[in-house]
């Protein structure tokens, strides 16, 4: 029988709050956190909000800031939320042997000094996406260095002394996501009894804008912030960059049961793809997308009726956003309009590699309290856009079962099934 993974911890740290109870209670009220940047000077940039974590130190946290100082931002916003998960679950007082728990991050560059990159939006853009790619193909190793030593490490050495499975990976928008089911699947396996897994990134930076911005994939909406996050809507005209860091506490269901810790929701399903397309763009025909969906549903062995809600990718692009109704379409058929679908990026902004775990927890709280958050910012019908979104304001449902999508750049794609504690 293959054995069952549970949820007994959670931590965030993300532009609506410095905890997992302050954000959901700002997605249920439709709060924006996006604004003007304030992490550097974006003057000269064709978009210059995002959406920041505010007024947050390590210190919170219990470290000391002067020894964290010259790490990234996301590796401080990945110890936040690590030690948020690992005190509600109460894992490390368990008396489970310290080669028995593993980590798996998500993660993604962070606060490198790109002295190239630093003022070209502002002296005007002479590269294309063509130079960019080379640069950063050239900055691979960087990339990973950082990641893997930063908040890869998270929980293990630098915290708790962990000695099982330990990994990290860099699927763009996918990673936290892969990170948590990945991890699913080493405690399923039997290779680890316990997981911290999760994601954090900060792409507020000037490397991180001009970036994005050459790729013309940032909204551009400067006067009016917190309207600028609008999936799903007819007059979306790009993302928002986001920031900050989850964790989630994977634990096998059976040790969390008998050393009585509160289980706070079920891993169900993990389904994993690739476009297998194009670098840049997603499959239009929602191929990969259509695929991890169906892997996840049929790897929890639920019916469609079963999955009450689906907490969106939907980055607020054009292209995504009508993909991926595409895509609901494909997988829930004539059920694909009574399924609610939201995306609460439009409220903390897209956090890349942290996103998906942040959306697995919503996903989580939504079943709990029996509340679906909304997507805000829907004004405007767009008719290749055309399911239940949640609009504007949060709605009660009782649910049992929520899927969570994740569509990383360069085509991969990572679906989640969390529910409530199964019987039996």
């Amino acid at each position: 029988m293959r054995r069952r993974v549970v949820v007994t911890g959670i931590g965030m740290v993300n532009p609506l709050g410095h905890d997992v109870q302050t954000v959901w209670s700002a997605l249920r009220e439709s709060k924006s956190g996006v604004g003007q940047i304030s992490i550097f000077d974006p003057t000269g940039y064709p978009t210059t909000i995002a959406a920041e974590v505010k007024d947050w130190c390590i210190s919170k946290a219990g470290e000391d800031a002067a020894v964290w100082k010259n790490r990234g931002r996301h590796t401080r916003f990945a110890i936040g939320a690590a030690k948020q998960a690992m005190a509600q679950s109460g894992l490390l007082d368990s008396g489970m042997a310290p080669t028995r728990i593993g980590v798996y991050m998500g993660a993604g560059e962070g606060n490198q000094d790109f002295p190239n990159f630093t003022n070209m939006m502002a002296a005007g853009v002479q590269h294309g996406p063509f130079d960019l790619s080379a640069f950063l193909r050239r900055g691979r190793q960087v990339l990973n260095v950082e990641a893997a030593g930063g908040a890869g490490m998270t929980g293990t050495d630098d915290i708790a002394g962990l000695e099982g499975p330990n990994s990290n990976c860099l699927t763009a928008c996918a990673a936290s996501s892969q990170a948590v089911g990945e991890a699913t699947e080493l405690i399923r396996c039997g290779d680890a009894d316990a997981m911290i897994a999760g994601g954090a990134h900060s792409m507020i930076h000037p490397f991180g804008l001009t970036g994005f911005s050459l790729l013309t994939t940032l909204s551009q909406r400067n006067d009016d912030p917190a309207k600028a996050s609008r999936p799903f809507d007819k007059d979306r005209d790009g993302f928002v960059l986001g920031e900050g860091a989850a964790i989630v506490i994977l634990e096998e269901y059976e040790h969390a049961r008998k050393r009585g810790a509160a289980i706070l929701g079920e891993v169900l399903g993990y389904g994993s793809t690739a476009d297998a397309y194009r670098i840049t763009d997603i499959h239009p025909e929602g191929r990969g997308a259509i695929g991890c969906m169906r892997n996840a549903i049929a790897d929890a062995k639920l019916n469609l009726d079963e999955i009450g809600y689906v907490n969106a990718h939907g980055t607020s692009t054009s292209v995504n956003d009508r993909t991926e109704t595409l895509a609901c379409k494909g997988v829930f058929g004539d059920r694909a309009r009574l399924t609610p679908v939201s995306s609460t990026k439009s409220m903390m902004g897209h956090l890349i590699a942290a996103a998906g775990v942040t959306e697995m927890i919503v996903c989580m709280m939504a079943i709990r309290d029996g509340v679906l958050p909304p997507t805000i910012n829907q004004e405007t019908a767009d008719p290749d856009c055309d399911l239940d979104y949640v609009a504007n304001v949060a709605r009660p449902a009782k649910i049992k079962v929520a899927l969570n999508n994740s569509f990383g750049f360069g085509g991969q794609n990572v679906t989640l099934a969390v529910g409530a504690l199964r019987n039996g």
